[in-house]
This record gives structure tokens, sequence and C-alpha cells, in this order.
């Protein structure tokens, strides 16, 4: 962690190389080759907009806190939410008048930023502890933490609450689960459709069980949207959503005196979540850089922990944690069947969206 000193010493912590001096030019797509220059940063971060990475998704409000402090600066973070395609595709259209610094992006969205030549070619120095397909082959994105599917349960409303994934299809909770499509480019249906894969005996290749069970769950979708508000109203009172969010929402219910169940819910996987920068916004370059940097940094990593998610670099085993950074974390026994895809290069959204659009939903 970084404790005291000047900022150049602080950022030095970091595993930055040199820092460039500031000066008054305005950057350029070349200036992506460079080391960040801490006095830009310093002007840059104090308004820090992204999209699909708010405050309370996996603590990135910390995240920015703690980046902010070692920078000595207060950083105001503003967040659009949208789907990780969403927010590919919305970096392309704004090129010319960029908005977001930052978003958080399912893994396997990150070839597809690459394809489309949204994200920077600057590979922060810490992003040397991530193997190849957890970050951008030319840069720009990084893998940040893990998260696996669950089930969360208002139990006030639901008393006898889901446990596994055939639970789900009992008559009693017709209308009253969360609907997913993973074809409409969200990384966290994405990675249900995965869990649902490996469940129902298939892989990462092999769809054949995950279909047939999802067509059945289909039956099961209530119409109202999920969110935080429906699921503590009861309207949507069976949600599913990643273990890191899980844990927050229910602390919420309980600090209002609601009730709930968290649950792994048997076979599912490891889904890892990454950060990326907007190529186009050169005016935020310097705060980008520091920022796909701090991530994989000592406190951003224990910082992810503190708020319920798996950091990247735990996964990998290059990172300890203390105890007390895995407090809100779900019980391990809960993690036995939890499965590690391979290669996450060799997974396909194209063919993920097909499958789910002909087999499932149009099955």
């Amino acid at each position: 962690m970084l404790r005291g000193g000047t900022a150049l010493g602080a950022l030095a912590a970091f595993g930055l190389p040199q820092l460039a001096v500031g000066s008054a030019n305005a950057a350029t797509m070349e200036d992506w080759a460079l080391p960040p220059d801490l006095e830009k940063a310093k002007v840059e971060g104090l308004e820090y907009a992204s999209y699909g990475m708010p405050d309370t998704w996996a603590n990135y409000g910390e995240v920015l806190q703690k980046l902010g402090a070692q920078l000595g600066i207060q950083i105001h973070h503003t967040d659009t939410d949208m789907s990780s395609l969403e927010e590919v595709t919305k970096y392309d259209a704004e090129k010319d008048n960029p908005v977001a610094i930052t978003s958080d992006i399912g893994i396997l969205f990150g070839p597809v930023a690459d394809a489309k030549g949204v994200v920077p070619p600057y590979t922060p120095p810490n992003a040397a502890r991530l193997p190849a397909g957890l970050k951008g082959p030319n840069g720009g994105w990084v893998a940040t933490f893990t998260g696996v599917p669950t089930i969360i349960t208002n139990t006030d409303v639901v008393k006898n609450p889901p446990k596994t994934w055939e639970d789900l299809l009992k008559p009693e909770y017709t209308g009253k689960v969360q609907s997913i499509d993973p074809s409409a480019g969200g990384a966290t249906d994405v990675a249900f459709f995965l869990a649902w894969a490996y469940a129902f005996g298939g892989d990462e290749n092999n769809f054949d069980g995950a279909v047939e069970y999802a067509k059945k769950l289909l039956g099961q979708f209530s119409a109202v949207s999920a969110n935080g508000q429906t699921l503590e109203k009861g309207e949507v009172p069976i949600q599913l959503q990643c273990d890191y969010n899980a844990i927050a929402a229910a602390k919420r219910l309980k600090d209002k005196g609601i009730s709930s169940d968290v649950v792994v819910p048997g076979v599912s996987i490891y889904a890892p979540y990454a950060i990326m920068a907007n190529k186009y916004n050169l005016a935020k370059m310097n705060i980008a850089k520091l920022m796909l940097d701090f991530v994989l940094s000592d406190e951003g990593q224990t910082a992810f922990a503190r708020f319920g998610a798996h950091p990247i670099r735990v996964a990998l085993g290059d990172l300890t944690l203390p105890d007390d950074a895995k407090a809100n974390w779900l019980p391990d026994s809960m993690y036995a069947q939890v499965k590690n895809i391979p290669d996450w290069s060799k997974v396909s959204l194209q063919r993920i969206a097909e499958v789910w659009q002909s087999q499932v939903a149009g099955g």
C-alpha cells in the first residue's frame, strides 16, 4: 500500500516507470505510448466520467477514491449504466466528442473492443502480472476481478428460496425469476449461460445442456425489470447476479430490515471482468493510464475484495489478502463446484448470441 511521501513517490509505488512532466501541448494519439503525466492527471481526475462502472459496482467508488488520495485530489465520479457491448459501441459513436474515460466490461468484450479499435495502445506496468487473454494484446484493457453467477432471493417474499439451478424451475417460482438475455450484450447474462453449460454437462464449447435448461427457465421469468428496487419490493424476488453484487444487495436489504438468501447454486464458473480505457478521450489519457495500473495494485485489488469480489491477482495466486479483506465473501464451501474456463479467447460471443436467439428464444 502507498503511505505518505510526495505524490511522485506515491505514484512510484504503483510500479510505474518514470513519469513525464506536464506540458501545455494538447495530447495526440501518439501520446498513448508515453508514461502518464502526473500533473496533468491531477487536473484530469477532478471530473471522472465512466460507463458501466458505478461506485456500487464491485467497489469502484472506493477504488477511485484511493487513486485520488494518492494523487492528492478528490475525484468526482459520474457514471452512466450500460452493457459491455453498449459501452464499446458508445466509445465508437462518440469518437469526435468522447465522454467516458473508462468502463467495466466482461472479459469476452475485450476482443470486441480491440476489433472495434476503441481502446488505446497502452499497457500499464502492473499488467505484466497477467497472462495473455486477461489483458489486451496491444493494451487498452486489463482483467480486474472475477464474478460467480449466484441467486439472491428476497426471503420476506419467497420463504423457501431456491438453492440449485434445478430449483428455479419449480412451479412456486413461476414469474418470480429475473429474466436474462445473453444475446443482448450484457457480460453477466453471458456468464450465467456459460455457468448453465457447465452445470448441465457441457462447457464453453458445448451448449446443449444450457439450451435445454434455458428453454425451461424462460417460463419462470418475470416481466418486470430486475434491479435493487424490484428486489426490495418483491416484484422480482429472485434475481440472478454475480456473487459480489448479490452480497452487496443482501447487505442493503439487511440495512432495511429485509431478509435475503444468497447462494452459489452448485456448478458455476469464475467469470473475469475487466476495465477498458477510451482511446478517443485524449483529454483524460493520463488519469486513464493511472487507473488501468491502479486497479491491479495491491491497494486496488484489496478494495475489490472488501466488496465481495475475488480479485484477479488472487485468482492467479499472485496476491495474498488479509483475512479482514475477505470478510464479505461467501463461505468457501459454496465455491466447491465453481469452474475456471481454461481459455476465454476460445469462447465465442457471437455463437452464444446466435444459439440463444435461434435455439432458446426462437426455439
